[in-house]
């Protein structure tokens, strides 16, 4: 034990030396609260050692929607994962490793982090590693002299009524995507490709694929990265779902597959002949699971009133919106819930939106494939039509159905969803769905100026 000791403290002198090294003044290790919203105190380097064994406490009942634990109950103590700490690229003074919470000895139930690894780890029982892609999506905003919000490039808004993929647009936007690309490639993240999504001012980056606990990990790292380089330019970052009723949703696509453990072999990759489409009978499967959580699954991924104003058919624009409306599958059809690629062999779950907690959406998405593995679910045959041009009744009749089309009705199958009770855990089940009625509740006694133009004198 003594030496089990001695070498722990050897790896954080040895830890502390290098970050010293790095010019590294101060640690986060952050955890998040209901919404992935990142937390977390500040701790002089030189008290590595006290943070590493949980010298920081914190009072999380005061924070949004993390358990009912009040003022005359003992603190969560914050144990930062230290073989995940990063040196922010962009201010060297300060690393940030993620971090567990952990309640009287055991991992605090509404633990978002602990959530996840719960489902890696019965993953791991199975035979498999899990690993993960994400798309993520970011407007890039600023206040302009009026008080209004507009996009940062003035340009953007000359060519309606989208400049996706836009050469010059995304040229003229280099100020900001450049660091970002620079930033995520110091960091091992490998970005392949990046460009000027449909809105104005509108991005997207894509880069490789991870563990699944790692991917989950960037995705704070990404958020505080966009947020910085956007000030730097005057503007601020939006990960709000849709920011306006003429803008384009910001969707965060999850890209799932599971490798087996032991030879690291894609678990949903099969040969044309011996699979559907190149995709093995688990992958199968589990897309079955992922339909039949569907509406719980929703409840996460699209976890604010804002995000059903993206997943609409048609909207505000009176265009298609590209979201993914319906709980079905198909092979490359994006207004279904999950899309099977044919040029990359995963599981892409599209409803997920930027306002998601990444853990959680993640833990559940994972939870629901492995009960389709284990039950050996059958999806049925991909629906491969646009189901845009086509009636809701006709549809239905062919055993598709919309997705939650409010906050309200997909807290309804979350809080029916029994696999959702389990991966969540009891309590935090509970938290979420009681958090999430009440947003509800209250989003429903405003008074909209849509109402007003709409009703003040109509009668």
């Amino acid at each position: 034990m003594e030496e089990t000791l001695n070498d722990i403290e050897g790896a954080l002198d040895a830890l502390r030396e290098r970050l010293e090294g790095e010019g590294v003044k101060y640690l986060f290790g952050a955890f998040v609260d209901i919404h992935g919203v990142a937390k977390s105190k500040v701790v002089p380097l030189s008290h590595l050692e006290e943070m590493a064994t949980g010298s920081e406490r914190y009072t999380v009942g005061a924070l949004e929607g993390m358990g009912a634990l009040g003022p005359h109950e003992d603190e969560c103590l914050g144990i930062p994962d230290l073989s995940r700490l990063t040196v922010l690229p962009w201010d060297r003074r300060y690393a940030v490793a993620p971090a567990n919470l952990r309640f009287e000895g055991a991992p605090y139930s509404h633990d978002s982090r602990h959530v996840l690894q719960t489902q890696i780890a019965a993953a791991a029982e199975l035979g498999y590693r899990v690993n993960l892609g994400i798309e993520p999506e970011v407007y890039v905003l600023r206040e302009g002299e009026d008080g209004q919000i507009e996009p940062w490039a003035t340009d953007d808004g000359i060519n309606g009524p989208t400049r996706g993929y836009d050469i010059d647009a995304t040229v003229t936007a280099d100020a900001f995507l450049e660091p970002m690309v620079e930033y995520m490639n110091e960091l091992g993240w490998k970005v392949y490709s990046f460009d000027h999504e449909g809105g104005d001012s509108q991005y997207e980056f894509d880069f490789d694929y991870c563990e699944a606990l790692e991917m989950a990990d960037r995705m704070i790292l990404f958020r505080l990265m966009v947020k910085h380089v956007a000030r730097t330019l005057g503007a601020f970052a939006s990960f709000m779902p849709k920011w306006s009723s003429s803008s384009f949703g910001s969707g965060a696509h999850l890209n799932m597959s599971l490798a087996d453990l032991e030879s690291g072999a894609n678990a949903f990759s099969a040969a044309a002949e011996k699979g559907r489409n190149g995709y093995t009978p688990a992958a199968m499967a589990f897309t079955a699971g992922l339909l039949e959580h569907a509406g719980a699954i929703t409840a996460l991924a699209c976890s604010t009133v804002n995000s059903y104003k993206r997943l609409l058919p048609i909207g505000h624009m009176n265009e298609i919106s590209w979201a993914p409306v319906y709980a079905a599958y198909g092979d490359n059809n994006r207004t279904l819930m999950c899309r099977l690629p044919t040029g990359r062999q995963c599981v892409e779950l599209r409803t997920a939106d930027m306002g998601s907690n990444f853990y959680l959406v993640t833990a559940l998405m994972l939870g629901a494939g492995l009960e389709g593995i284990r039950r050996r679910l059958d999806p049925g045959e991909p629906v491969n039509t646009d189901t845009y041009s086509v009636d809701d009744a006709e549809l239905a009749a062919a055993g598709v159905h919309r997705l939650p089309r409010t906050l309200g009705d997909a807290c309804d199958a979350l809080e029916r969803d029994e696999l959702a009770r389990d991966v969540l855990g009891e309590e935090f089940h509970r938290s979420f769905v009681s958090y999430k009625r009440e947003e509800w509740r209250q989003y429903n006694t405003v008074v909209s100026e849509w109402e007003r133009d709409q009703y003040l004198r109509l009668w």
